[in-house]
């Protein structure tokens, strides 16, 4: 063979690998549609469409739903959707203080759930020896329903150096050593492709695919949980910046003369809008002598507080759960304001823990954005809470092998699947 022969064939294996994307991501946002109505959403000639459905019907990635008569030419014709019994796909979000897991199939809809508590000072290996128990735990309720494991995405509250999969800093865990967390998991699960990545910025990527921010290609999407993490989708793309550790809003600078950080620093963002920043506002004002029915819940201050307690007494009219959530939720808007202005998105996404609180922090957050936003980016951004909440990430760690897949259909079925670790 020569030399410009073997550049003409894998050319033409790339666009056929484009093209089957291309196919793959129509279905995704318009499905049903038919072969002709893909050719006149893709500018694909019909024989060519006809051949990738082929394929994917083939690798069984796409169904045919039945036939149906085309409103515009009358014509009977077989609609085609994405497949949801391709396969299974796991999606896990490894937090300061709890590990969560969803095991999904393709549409996606979960089968299996499970969320337990975690103690950040058991340390690194027993926490990631349960997520790996957990991990094992999905896969085989998976198994259960489906033959084809798609993969693992993983979201962790740390930063995770996109390059080589290495965790270089997780301060709320007090995880401060790098070490080659992607590649562990995958020798722990070598039969399918593992994804890892920043909890914010893979949330940002399942509220971009499955949520709320669906259709928009600018967002910003704000994690506030034990720490406050941001994620980033530019041009329908999840940005993290040259390494991967972009979008740390956490760790900006409210108040040089502020509380310490977990991250070394002072009057990071963090310290104002958290769990943490939650919890210190409603001791402070027990310390004070303010009583109520959050005194009483926590025995007088003696017992941990929860968000969902916090919730549950500003929902019965407690004041100090309410002052505490309007402070939060005011510092909240204030963040939002300045990140808008940088960055004009169409949308400000907010998850984590604390929207659980959502009734009472929004009100204050979107009084305080409106007043402090310039009016242009103001007007064409809307802030609102994530469809997932608190399983926003682990619906992100689904969402980034779902659109590992949407790039490279043509894996499925190879076994360059099982060995794909880094596509994302």
């Amino acid at each position: 063979m020569k030399k410009n022969d073997r550049i003409r064939t894998a050319d033409s294996a790339l666009v056929r690998q484009i093209n089957l994307s291309v196919i793959m991501n129509q279905l995704r946002k318009k499905a049903p549609l038919s072969r002709a109505g893909l050719a006149q959403a893709t500018g694909l000639n019909k024989t060519t469409v006809s051949s990738l459905i082929d394929e994917l019907l083939q690798r069984q990635l796409v169904s045919e739903l039945g036939v149906v008569t085309e409103k515009k030419k009358g014509h009977l014709a077989t609609m085609l959707d994405l497949n949801p019994a391709v396969g299974f796909i796991v999606g896990c979000e490894i937090g300061v203080d709890f590990i969560l897991v969803v095991c999904t199939n393709f549409a996606p809809e979960i089968i299996w759930r499970h969320e337990e508590h975690t103690d950040p000072s058991t340390g690194r290996d027993a926490i990631l020896e349960r997520a790996r128990a957990l991990l094992n735990d999905a896969i085989q309720k998976g198994y259960q329903q489906y033959n084809t494991f798609l993969g693992i995405g993983v979201g962790v509250a740390a930063l995770i150096d996109q390059s080589n999969g290495t965790m270089l800093f997780a301060p709320n865990l007090k995880w401060t050593e790098p070490f080659p967390i992607r590649a562990m998991l995958q020798d722990w699960f070598p039969q399918a492709p593992v994804i890892v990545d920043n909890e914010a910025n893979i949330a940002a990527l399942g509220e971009h695919y499955f949520g709320v921010a669906q259709d928009h290609d600018e967002v910003l999407y704000i994690s506030a949980g034990v720490g406050l993490g941001g994620g980033v989708v530019h041009a329908g793309r999840v940005f993290s910046g040259v390494t991967g550790v972009g979008a740390e809003f956490g760790h900006m600078t409210m108040d040089r003369h502020g509380e310490l950080c977990s991250c070394g620093s002072y009057g990071c963002w963090e310290t104002q809008v958290s769990q943490r920043a939650l919890f210190r506002h409603i001791q402070t004002s027990f310390e004070q002598g303010q009583r109520g029915i959050l005194f009483d819940l926590t025995d007088h201050g003696l017992q941990p507080l929860t968000v969902p307690m916090i919730v549950d007494a500003a929902r019965a009219g407690d004041a100090v759960a309410l002052a505490a959530l309007e402070k939060i939720g005011a510092d909240l808007g204030v963040g939002i304001a300045a990140l808008v202005n940088a960055l004009n998105p169409e949308m400000v996404v907010c998850g984590g823990i604390l929207s659980l609180a959502g009734e009472f922090l929004m009100p204050a957050a979107t009084r305080e954005f409106e007043q402090r936003a310039l009016r242009w980016n103001r007007e064409a951004a809307k802030v609102v809470l994530a469809k997932h909440g608190f399983d926003a990430a682990a619906m992100g760690g689904v969402a980034a092998v779902y659109e590992t897949i949407l790039t490279q259909p043509n894996l499925i079925g190879s076994h360059e699947l099982r060995n794909s670790a880094s596509l994302a």
